[in-house]
């Protein structure tokens, strides 16, 4: 089988798109913010009133941040994309997937799986870390186990059923205790006269 039968025509634009920039013609607007992404048009990433003005019938992905790195809800992109094989979390009650590799923290936890591209710590049940690792390792491989055909597979719907509830950790450290707010109400020091 081909690689390109493998890979959707629009998965590589995808992820070298830069999102979160103010679009050029709604910038002054409310949610002009580009954090849309149109599967039909395979262009640059859009902002909300570009999304209602040009791309009304089209499949459309919203991308979503997370610790600055892009995410897209699995509801969003498993109708469209094959996604097995690649962690999920859940972020704001929503479960997500990476787009891109992400750094792997200095002195993380050990697993006994890690990404088979980045080398990123895993749960057992999966292979890579995020779509761009997946899309890697269908290309180095071509083989059918990293397919990115369109569908979701009845083994990502058994794993997505069993997964708990994975916490993401920041990119930045919580301050140190010292540096607490303090409790209770602030109050101004009374006027001299």
């Amino acid at each position: 089988m081909e690689e390109t039968m493998l890979v959707p025509p629009w998965l590589e634009r995808l992820l070298n798109t830069a999102f979160f920039t103010v679009c050029r013609t709604h910038g002054d607007a409310a949610r002009s913010e580009c954090n849309m992404y149109c599967l039909d048009c395979n262009g640059d990433a859009f902002c909300f009133y570009c999304r209602a003005s040009q791309h009304k019938d089209h499949q459309v992905i919203q991308i979503r941040r997370s610790s600055y790195h892009d995410v897209v809800r699995v509801s969003e992109i498993q109708k469209v994309l094959d996604i097995s094989g690649v962690q999920t979390y859940v972020i704001n009650s929503a479960r997500v997937l990476f787009l891109n590799e992400r750094p792997q923290p200095k002195g993380g936890k050990t697993a006994s799986r890690a990404c088979e591209i980045c080398g990123r710590s895993l749960l057992d049940s999966f292979r890579f870390c995020s779509l761009g690792c997946k899309l890697v390792g269908v290309k180095r491989n071509g083989d059918a186990n990293s397919s990115m055909d369109e569908g979701i597979s009845r083994r990502e719907e058994e794993i997505l059923e069993g997964i708990i509830q994975q916490d993401i950790s920041p990119s930045t450290p919580p301050p140190p205790p010292s540096a607490r707010r303090r409790k209770g109400i602030p109050q101004r020091a009374p006027f001299r006269s």
